[in-house]
């Protein structure tokens, strides 16, 4: 999608995409419900599995996925989990092509994005209508696990992002929001969409890299926000 809004058709293939992140060589990763992890090929629009298997399992349903500056990719495996069933889960695939559990028994986990240190990980928990806070430790599982925001009112979190000053937004879906909160959590202000409550996913752009692009699935639009801070950097981007 052009700034002008002209849409052109990226891929197209049998599956659930739902998370969208890219390597700094150009290649995409799709986090998809039903496959795994998928690698989409920009230029040929050629869509071809990347991960679908934790060991001898398949992932529940994978569902968005952000790069650490090394390389490393984490992502959630939300399948269907919720506050009864939570079987939901947290994986880290690193750059040299290990896969590590990072955290499990989670209610629903969505977006997730890493403060600016690296050594914390935001994981937006739909079902708990949360953000929870989670201790990165190398090659290992994170601890120190709890609650950093706690929302009301809509279905959840759902997408998130962060700003240059480490400012972390948070698309809080069935509310038509997206929050955004301080690296501690402090409440700073709130984006209200101008179309739909159904506010899922965020991602920075444009000039000075200082426009969010916000996806409301309800609609099937893409909505805009002119923000102060710029956003912070993606690996692709380094």
């Amino acid at each position: 999608m052009s700034p002008g809004g002209d849409i052109e058709l990226a891929c197209d293939y049998e599956g659930e995409p739902n998370g969208l992140a890219f390597h700094r060589d150009g290649h995409g990763v799709i986090a998809d419900h039903y496959h795994g992890l998928m690698r989409l090929d920009p230029i040929s629009g050629e869509v071809t599995r990347l991960l679908v298997r934790n060991t001898n399992e398949r992932f529940r349903g994978t569902n968005d996925l952000t790069y650490a500056s090394n390389g490393d990719l984490y992502f959630t495996d939300q399948g269907t989990s919720d506050l009864i069933d939570r079987s939901g889960r947290v994986f880290c695939l690193r750059a040299n092509g290990t896969l590590d559990l990072i955290f499990d028994q989670l209610p629903s986990p969505n977006g997730l994005v890493l403060n600016a240190e690296e050594n914390i990980l935001f994981v937006g928990l739909t079902r708990d209508n949360a953000v929870w806070r989670m201790r990165l430790k190398e090659n290992a599982r994170a601890d120190q696990v709890g609650r950093l925001i706690r929302l009301s009112g809509g279905t959840g979190p759902d997408g998130m992002a962060a700003d240059a000053s480490g400012n972390i937004f948070v698309c809080h879906v069935g509310l038509g929001t997206i929050w955004v909160f301080s690296p501690i959590g402090v409440p700073l202000y709130r984006i209200d969409s101008c179309n739909g409550l159904a506010t899922t996913n965020c991602a920075f752009g444009g000039s000075e890299n200082r426009t969010l692009y916000i996806t409301e699935s309800s609609s099937g639009c893409v909505l805009t926000a002119e923000l102060p801070t710029p956003g912070r950097e993606f690996f692709s981007h380094m």
